[in-house]
């Protein structure tokens, strides 16, 4: 019997979407599953879809509550008194802030919606489906099977729950729904007192969303069990965002495990260590996990790890037509490596199974300010694999002209190459990492070695010259270990300094 489709995209995921347009484009015939939005989980939807940008969206609104709190540096004086109009002094209406957020991820979204997809050639198909194995592999959804040479599943995650004394009794909230039910009393700048909010979890998200609340006016206790913040990056430079959180009034408490979480007489209590913190909100912002429970995988071979489905470097479920992208695959949790994925597993799926994902090249980002920016290894890990082979680059940011001039001189580059120039790795934390860092990573990429960033003039002033002044360190630590070199340079310039006289 005939297929009906070359593909069928499981999940309504920003990765299941660009799959599905992708597919379209190269003429496939292909269907997109998507569950039906209730009203109540439009936001957490759209969230799921776009990365979770309401807290980036949210974090922006520093510059409206306070637009000229660092003006004295500048010499610019911010002053009532002198002025002949009184005026307001900048505050946050948290409701017109989150419609604000809203109609932003709505315009983003609009651009993928189901008109628009059908209008490239995608079949959506809304509603919830499974697997099923007989009488031939196929996808029920509404009562319909769907038939097609190959399956692709992202369908994304959901919040991972830990196991935590006490906590589904008290209440918690999660990343991807705090924004749905918040409200302007909860969380009011200026307001005394100040509401409490504990955050457990310091990877990415829960330090991402520390800073937003602290911004918006709580008081933030953010609880970790590692030595520092993030701990999957670079620990110098992890440190660096810890200690602007701290700065802005974030208390951190390090290597400490939350074990019981209580409600007495309308309050929340967290045991966090041997410290019981007062809480009017817990965010849980710990590993989500794959959200494939109701896809029958079981039924059709598909098996799961710990980590979440068992992939090859083709990105195969143990059952060969059947792929997995983004989330759900249990890797990175980034929308941009969820692209890269989804466009691997397309080619595989569409043509012949002979692509393998690549993640060297592809630079990851933690949005908090000051950015932080990695690609590759890290130095601990580049030291693991090549030992002594390793050189470290670094320049800091208050050296760059362009970061002294705009007052943003917090931060570092750092480069790790091997003695032949091959880059294995970056960290970048500063203003602007997140931009900055696609250079390194193109060069990594395209196997570029670190002469050819040298050799790129960056504009001046511009933050882009920390690349090129981070890639010259290659070259004066290779000259100080080459004493013969040296040696030869003093001897031929006494000599030419002798002849010329």
């Amino acid at each position: 019997m005939a297929v009906e489709y070359d593909l069928v995209v499981i999940g309504g995921t920003e990765a299941g979407r660009h799959a599905a347009v992708a597919a379209a484009n190269l003429q496939a015939r292909v269907a997109l599953v998507e569950p039906q939005p209730t009203p109540e989980g439009q936001r957490e939807r759209s969230s799921l879809q776009l990365g979770s940008l309401y807290p980036k969206a949210l974090t922006q609104l520093r510059r409206v509550i306070h637009p000229l709190s660092d003006a004295d540096r500048f010499g610019v004086s911010w002053d009532l008194a002198d002025s002949t109009e009184q005026q307001a002094i900048p505050g946050v209406r948290l409701a017109e802030a989150i419609q604000w957020a809203d109609s932003m991820v709505s315009t983003l979204e609009e651009q993928n919606s189901p008109a628009i997809l059908a209008s490239l050639g995608v079949d959506v198909v809304v509603g919830e489906g499974e697997f099923c194995r007989k009488p031939y592999l196929g996808f029920v959804v509404n009562g319909r099977r769907l038939r097609s040479r190959a399956y692709l599943i992202a369908t994304g995650s959901r919040p991972g729950i830990a196991a935590i004394d006490g906590l589904e009794a008290t209440g918690y909230r999660t990343p991807i729904d705090i924004w749905q039910q918040i409200f302007p009393e909860q969380i009011a700048v200026d307001a005394s007192p100040r509401p409490c909010w504990v955050v457990i979890g310091g990877g990415a998200s829960g330090t991402e969303l520390a800073q937003t609340l602290s911004r918006l006016g709580a008081d933030v206790t953010l609880v970790v069990r590692s030595s520092h913040i993030l701990p999957k990056e670079d620990p110098e430079a992890a440190r660096v965002v810890q200690a602007q959180l701290e700065i802005e009034g974030v208390r951190v408490l390090t290597q400490t495990e939350v074990t019981q979480v209580k409600r007495i007489d309308g309050k929340k209590w967290v045991l966090a260590g041997n410290k019981a913190i007062e809480a009017d909100e817990i965010v849980l912002c710990t590993r989500p996990q794959p959200n494939v429970t109701s896809l029958n995988l079981e039924g059709v071979g598909v098996k799961m790890n710990r980590r979440g489905m068992e992939l090859n470097e083709k990105l195969q479920t143990t059952n060969p037509r059947i792929y997995a992208c983004g989330d759900v695959a249990g890797g990175y949790q980034a929308a941009h490596i969820s692209r890269y994925e989804a466009c691997i597993a397309l080619k595989n799926a569409l043509f012949a199974p002979i692509f393998k994902v690549d993640y060297r090249g592809i630079p990851t980002g933690v949005f908090s300010e000051p950015m932080l920016a990695r690609v590759g290894l890290t130095e601990a890990q580049a030291r693991r694999q090549y030992g002594k082979d390793v050189l470290v680059l670094r320049q800091y940011f208050k050296a760059v002209a362009a970061a002294q001039i705009l007052g943003e001189i917090t931060g570092f580059c750092k480069i790790l190459v091997r003695r032949n120039g091959e880059i294995l790795g970056a960290t970048l934390v500063g203003m602007e990492a997140g931009e900055l860092m696609g250079a390194i990573a193109l060069a990594m990429r395209q196997k570029i070695k670190v002469d050819a960033l040298c050799q790129l003039p960056a504009i001046s002033p511009t933050l882009s010259e920390i690349i090129q002044q981070t890639a010259n360190e290659w070259h004066r630590q290779r000259l100080r270990k080459n004493t013969r070199l040296e040696d030869f340079l003093e001897g031929f310039f006494n000599f030419r300094r002798s002849w010329s006289s």
